[in-house]
């Protein structure tokens, strides 16, 4: 069992920048790839950025590609999301997801995630 906690969260104007951190509960966070999702008010989730357990493999929704960074920490423990030039469609609730496997690989798929955070809120101003 893995336990995840998202922070980071907030308002901010357009065009502005967010970092979120996702912590998890113990060092076996290492043999986890890392997902972030997002979902807005009435709309379903959709894929934002993920990483693969090792951190060399990454891969990033278009409409954040160039824009946001995902990235782990040195120990494995935590998954960052930068958020850069960021616009009101960003606005949404912001989900940290980690995935058990044997191989360095990025999931993409909400069906593939083991385990969830309780999510942050990310308001983007115009």
């Amino acid at each position: 069992q893995v336990q995840l906690v998202e922070s980071g969260g907030g308002l901010v104007q357009a065009g502005g920048s967010l970092r979120l951190s996702c912590t998890t509960s113990t060092r076996t966070f290492r043999n986890y790839a890392m997902g972030w999702f997002r979902q807005a008010p009435g709309k379903e989730r959709e894929f934002v950025a993920a990483i693969s357990w090792s951190g060399a493999n990454r891969y990033y929704a278009d409409s954040v590609k160039g824009r946001f960074t995902i990235s782990r920490g040195n120990t494995k423990n935590t998954v960052f999301l930068q958020m850069n030039s960021l616009k009101p469609a960003d606005t949404a609730v912001y989900y940290c997801a980690a995935k058990g496997s044997d191989y360095d690989v990025v999931p993409r798929g909400e069906n593939e995630y083991d385990y969830w955070g309780q999510g942050t809120q990310v308001t983007v101003s115009s």
